[in-house]
């Protein structure tokens, strides 16, 4: 009766939010060091029900043997799709030979690749040591497995900083994520004269997960999310609005240089550690095959133009009319949000797409369009005082 009962919970729940909550929450997680809900312990219903299941399953395991390893097959039944659906929301990142999705700029991107294994080879090396790159890439493929967030993210903290959590911009940007101060306390990282949480290898991390995921849900293709995380979003914003286009190559030319080489950096540090690793320490054979890199199948461009009704297009009639639309005029964080009101993070990150953009040029008064389910709007309106202060603390 208790495996039904865990089943039906699970498969009752929304998938989607079921599965990112199994995510984050299978360690207990707090919401912020300086929130007053800090010390509670946030755990999702499939969590909790999968711990109540295993607990009585474990005090079966006398008079029943094979009482917990039963409840663990069913669990992991139920879980393993779930989580896959998870991980299904972020689309992969394109890494050189799909030439789907790089289509004519293919060879222009396979020549930049061969050039930069050629010209920095050694430094490539040097991060894929174990007491290097091994060392630390543990640490941020954790974290941003949690998170659901492409593996090959962890390769813009090779380019940002060398894998240096020490690391110090000349514009004052710090640690292995190169957080600038206002960006960093806004991803909820303690900064100040005693504590700079931007070096702190984990909690730096995962607020580089929070700030991905903010530029993700507005922009909807990683190469955009890597040029967005390099020049701030305004500039890719204003890009894909004086461009019509919103993907990475149209509009390349509009972007800072130094971006532009940011990406086209990414995509090759990425492609060689990923697809090319075995020959770092001794350099690729004169006669290799490049074109062994093609792949079949790739993600395709993301749309390539500005729709007339974006909410529209961007979600479809059958979404929309889920949807109830609340004017804020105080910011309030989304992980709060989706905690509080047991709601799905990367859906209601999904359909705030252009959140992070609000609270990055927010000033006092400015509103935004807050989109959440129809059948939470009476119990946000019941919250909304208590989460506008919890954000605010958030952000101190």
């Amino acid at each position: 009766m208790q495996l039904k009962k865990l089943l039906c919970a699970v498969i009752i729940l929304p998938v989607c939010a079921a599965a990112q909550q199994k995510i984050q929450a299978d360690k207990p997680q707090t919401i912020s060091q300086k929130s007053p809900i800090a010390e509670q312990v946030v755990l999702s219903p499939v969590t909790k029900t999968v711990k109540d299941t295993l607990v009585v399953a474990s005090k079966q395991e006398k008079t029943a043997p094979g009482s917990v390893k039963l409840a663990m097959a069913e669990v992991n039944h139920v879980i393993a799709p779930v989580k896959a659906v998870a991980e299904a929301l972020f689309k992969p990142v394109p890494l050189v030979g799909e030439l789907e999705y790089y289509g004519k700029n293919h060879t222009q991107m396979l020549e930049y690749t061969k050039n930069y294994m050629r010209n920095f080879s050694n430094r490539l090396n040097n991060i894929n040591r174990p007491e290097k790159g091994g060392r630390y890439f543990a640490i941020i493929d954790k974290i941003l497995e949690k998170n659901s967030i492409p593996k090959e993210l962890k390769y813009l903290a090779v380019i940002e900083s060398a894998l240096n959590n020490n690391a110090v911009s000349p514009v004052g940007a710090v640690g292995p994520w190169q957080f600038m101060a206002s960006t960093g306390r806004l991803m909820g990282l303690r900064i100040n004269g005693r504590h700079d949480e931007r070096r702190d290898w984990a909690k730096s991390t995962q607020a580089a997960c929070k700030y991905l995921t903010y530029l993700y849900d507005q922009l909807d293709d990683w190469l955009l999310v890597v040029a967005a995380y390099n020049s701030g979003p305004r500039p890719v914003i204003n890009a894909i609005n004086r461009t019509g286009k919103s993907d990475y190559w149209s509009i390349k030319p509009y972007l800072p240089k130094e971006t532009q080489n940011h990406v086209l950096a990414f995509i090759a540090t990425a492609t060689i550690m990923e697809r090319l690793n075995q020959y770092l320490p001794a350099g690729l054979p004169e006669n290799f095959n490049w074109t062994s890199l093609n792949v079949a199948k790739g993600k395709g461009a993301v749309a390539s133009s500005t729709p007339t009704n974006p909410l529209l297009a961007k979600f479809g009639e059958n979404e929309l009319k889920k949807m109830a639309l609340v004017r804020i005029k105080t910011p309030i964080d989304l992980d709060l949000l989706a905690n509080s009101l047991e709601l799905d993070r990367r859906q209601l990150g999904r359909w705030n797409y252009d959140y992070y953009d609000y609270l990055d040029t927010y000033q006092a008064g400015a509103t935004y369009n807050l989109k959440i389910p129809k059948e939470k709007l009476d119990s946000f309106i019941e919250k909304r005082e208590i989460l506008e202060r919890q954000s605010a603390k958030l952000r101190m």
